[in-house]
């Protein structure tokens, strides 16, 4: 059977998704994969007719977002007959509706279709946020290539940050920003997920900080979003690969994922995730010689994706982790985070020797 992974492109107005899916689609050709592009479905649904001026906010989301429901639930039936890996890259993603509604109303057209926030979020393997033309390179910023685009430029840095955000919590979540040209920005975009992918090797370049425990109000305040994580370590078949799996998700709504793990340098680690079923996670419960409870708050600040770890017997502590690609990369904290040291590398703070 091929493997299968799903990716998200999504970003703000005028971001350069159209571009990147272009070259996207070529590079992963030319790799061996079969590549599918899941058009945007938002586009598709206003050239279709759809008025969202004629019809109520949630009336128009809805139609979105079971278009996308249906268009995906068909996707996934038949893509793993195919007889090479393949590779998919959704135009945006069911979360982007959240950026144009309340939440509530959100989650109560999800759950009206049997499904739940969080399962949705992690169906897919990654999402990978363009951002706006509108913040950093205001002078590339056009409507002429979209004809469903109204957005001017405080609109489209508006509608960028609430994208941006409605993603919030997936764990394979990565911003490519304005910071450099735009054929510079693609590549980066496509060296990002090839790094998710693991291709040609999959390296993941982390840090790790022992920070004071934020209040509960300073986690609201900066919408941070929740996540309960148990996290399963199993016995070693080779000694040198630590291989865990986790469940995750909150008031039951939860994914599972078996990961292997073997460490390169004192930052980085070859990493291999692969999502698994319910049943196979409580098989391999059998296997599990120590394990974890905690709390994931996730949030970003300044384009960078922090997830910080508050664990229950832990009462003036947090670990905070970022995820770069590069060992030099420069890291910006918030002011509502106090760093007491950073314990990257230090077995003390890894998570299997918390176990235990």
């Amino acid at each position: 059977m091929c493997k299968v992974w799903e990716f998200v492109i999504t970003g703000g107005p005028s971001a350069g998704k159209t571009t990147a899916l272009s070259r996207l689609e070529r590079v992963f050709s030319d790799k061996g994969y079969k590549v599918i592009i899941m058009p945007e479905v938002a586009t598709q649904v206003i050239l279709s007719g759809f008025n969202s001026k004629e019809l109520s906010v949630d009336d128009f989301q809805r139609v979105i977002i079971e278009r996308g429901i249906n268009s995906e639930e068909t996707l996934r039936k038949v893509v793993n007959k195919f007889k090479k890996d393949v590779v998919v890259f959704y135009d945006r993603g069911i979360l982007d509706s959240k950026a144009y509604m309340s939440n509530e109303s959100f989650v109560r057209i999800l759950k009206e279709n049997g499904l739940s926030e969080i399962t949705v979020r992690d169906s897919y393997d990654a999402v990978f946020h363009l951002v706006t033309a509108a913040i950093g390179a205001e002078n590339a910023y056009t409507t002429e290539n979209n004809k469903a685009r109204m957005e001017n430029v405080e609109q489209a840095r508006e509608k960028d940050k609430k994208t941006r955000d409605a993603w919030i919590g997936h764990s394979h979540m990565r911003v490519i920003d304005n910071s450099t040209g735009f054929k510079e920005k693609i590549d980066r975009l496509i060296k990002e997920v090839f790094a998710v992918m693991g291709v040609p090797v999959p390296v993941e370049i982390e840090r790790k900080f022992l920070i004071k425990r934020p209040t509960i109000e300073q986690l609201q305040i900066n919408e941070c979003v929740k996540s309960q994580i148990v996290q399963t370590y199993l016995k070693r078949n080779d000694p040198e690969v630590e291989r865990r799996i986790r469940q995750r998700g909150i008031d039951g709504n939860f994914t599972y994922y078996y990961t292997e793990k073997k460490v390169k340098t004192s930052i980085s680690r070859d990493e291999v995730e692969r999502r698994i079923s319910k049943d196979e996670y409580i098989s391999l419960l059998t296997e599990g010689i120590a394990a974890i409870r905690k709390e994931r708050y996730c949030f970003f600040y300044e384009n960078q994706y922090f997830e910080l770890d508050i664990y229950p017997d832990w009462e003036n502590e947090a670990i905070l982790e970022i995820e770069l690609t590069q060992e030099n990369q420069e890291i910006k904290f918030p002011d509502w985070i106090t760093v007491i040291k950073e314990v990257t590398g230090d077995p003390k703070y890894k998570n299997a020797n918390l176990a235990k």
